[in-house]
């Protein structure tokens, strides 16, 4: 497993604030059965997408291989 990571937060960032609900930001990363959960769930009814909006912003989000998405650009 790798440290880095060739995603970014603002991307990620937006996605989440715009499509949130939609998970959009989790297919950004690489995380695809939990974006498809977001779907099928509203973003767990909107909880978990504000749980992934702050994780994203504080630095605390992950791509799908584990590696913290630090870098804004």
């Amino acid at each position: 497993m790798s440290n880095e990571t060739t995603k970014n937060i603002l991307p990620a960032f937006l996605l989440c604030f715009f499509f949130g609900i939609f998970g959009v930001h989790r297919f950004y990363v690489g995380k695809i059965g939990t974006g498809i959960l977001q779907i099928l769930t509203l973003g767990g009814l909107g909880i978990w997408t504000l749980i992934d909006f702050i994780m994203i912003v504080v630095g605390s989000f992950k791509d799908s291989d584990g590696n913290k998405i630090t870098e804004w650009t």
